[in-house]
């Protein structure tokens, strides 16, 4: 695997958009960071909450949702540090949380995504 590819996966994990922008492909860059940014914080605004591996309990369902949710990269570790926790008594608790972690999973397909660009795969 070449450097570049490497370089391009870990920005594009650590920040919507940022291997895509470092590929030379910024319209894609741009609309792949508003919809991952979006779609997290639309999550958060509505009461969802972030899977945690801390409080997965053995349970798988629950630690596969806190590695979509850690997909994120940093927005993840953001929010996280800034205490977000969803509201389990809100009405929108359990579509805000499905928000946050379909930001994540969105964020790894982009990875995938820089991945195949990098490597001559894809236009």
């Amino acid at each position: 695997m070449k450097g570049r590819t490497v370089t391009a996966m870990l920005l594009a994990y650590l920040v919507p958009g940022a291997g895509h922008l470092y590929l030379g492909r910024r319209a894609r860059a741009i609309a792949f960071f508003l919809i991952v940014v979006l779609l997290f914080a639309i999550g958060v605004a509505i009461d969802g909450d972030l899977y945690t591996i801390n409080h997965a309990n053995g349970s798988l369902l629950r630690m596969l949702g806190a590695l979509g949710s850690l997909g994120s990269g940093v927005i993840y570790w953001i929010a996280a540090w800034m205490g977000v926790h969803g509201d389990v008594t809100s009405i929108t608790f359990e579509h805000g949380t499905a928000f946050t972690t379909t930001a994540g999973l969105m964020n790894l397909l982009l990875v995938v995504d820089a991945f195949d660009i990098a490597q001559g795969r894809k236009e």
